[in-house]
């Protein structure tokens, strides 16, 4: 049974289309080039858009985005949902003048834009002083400069939390390698658990968590150490759940860094049980299909109010708010526009 969407209003996508003015067919073809330039998984025609306007199909997160590049509007704007607290509110209706385009903001402020979701989840950290380090590095890798000294980010969160997007994001602006525990060890990980026994594509027993998980993470970080001994900044993208909730492991990295005169930024996304579970339906992956049978079992067994222990920075991408910031930043960046 499809989950309910009380506060949608598919209205407003009509009347955002109209205001610039738009065909179905335009819309479609807009749609479509947008999803091209941001590797999104949509097949836009002048039906699907219809439906959507209509409110017969709720329209899934990458058509969501797309809508949002397309009108320059968040999702609260155009009634996909409520607003998060300090975020623009919906536009209950569309002025009526010609074809006028909200102005687009200059690469820096939208790069500060997108990262202004990054706040400080300790008092002992300064979000300030991250976002300046990612928009100097942003700055010298578009001049084709560097970067002296190197930084390690760990970017961490819940499955279809929106950490890998937020990483890609980090790795793109800074040019900065992001090594990504599944793309890493995956294929090595399915076959350990097949050999031990196992199923493939199993994450939740006490086999994986056991015999398996911790050669995982320990392959991720002898990864990061080789780029750091070589004086290379690298984004770290895992759940690091285990990690983030232990004190002893997060000094421990902590002093290794130390050591290596390595800075260190470790950041949380936190998102709601609704969009996880959207994006983890989305992606479809076999991994996750003990989530999608169990989930009530499976939400029963996260910490949403979890921190990572000791200084980090926490990213709040309830709703996708963070991610779609994320988005606009591509499109500016790349000059994508209507």
């Amino acid at each position: 049974m499809a989950r309910k969407h009380p506060d949608w209003k598919p209205d407003l996508l009509r009347m955002h289309r109209e205001e610039i003015g738009l065909t179905l067919e335009d819309t479609g073809e807009k749609l479509r080039e947008i999803a091209e330039r941001h590797g999104f998984n949509i097949a836009a025609n002048f039906q699907t858009i219809w439906g959507h306007e209509k409110g017969t199909v709720y329209p899934g997160p990458h058509y969501r985005r797309a809508y949002c590049r397309l009108y320059r509007r968040n999702e609260a704007q155009l009634g996909f949902r409520k607003a998060l607290p300090g975020e623009d509110a919906p536009v209950e209706y569309v002025p009526a003048p010609a074809s006028a385009e909200r102005k687009l903001p200059g690469q820096p402020d939208a790069v500060r834009q997108a990262l202004s979701s990054i706040r400080e989840g300790t008092g002992d950290v300064d979000s300030e002083a991250l976002r300046n380090r990612v928009v100097d590095a942003w700055r010298r890798h578009t001049a084709a400069g560097s970067v002296d000294g190197p930084t390690v980010i760990l970017v961490g969160g819940y499955a279809g939390s929106g950490k890998s997007e937020f990483a890609k994001f980090l790795g793109g602006l800074t040019g900065w390698p992001i090594l990504d525990k599944d793309s890493l060890t995956r294929p090595l990980v399915d076959q350990l658990l097949v050999a031990l026994g196992g199923e493939a594509h199993d994450r939740s027993s006490a086999l994986y968590r056991e015999k398996v998980r911790p050669l995982e993470y320990r392959c991720l970080m002898e990864a990061a150490w080789d780029n750091v001994d070589c004086g290379i900044s690298t984004i770290l993208d895992a759940p690091f759940i285990s990690e983030f909730s232990q004190s002893e492991w997060m000094q421990r990295f902590q002093n290794r860094c130390r050591s290596k005169r390595v800075s260190v930024a470790t950041i949380w996304v936190e998102c709601d049980p609704e969009s996880m579970r959207e994006y983890i339906e989305f992606r479809g992956a076999a991994r996750d299909a003990w989530k999608m049978e169990s989930w009530d079992e499976y939400l029963a067994g996260l910490d949403l109010k979890m921190r990572p222990q000791g200084p980090h920075f926490v990213v709040d991408n309830r709703l996708g708010a963070a991610v779609a910031l994320v988005d606009e930043a591509r499109d500016v960046l790349s000059g994508g526009g209507l």
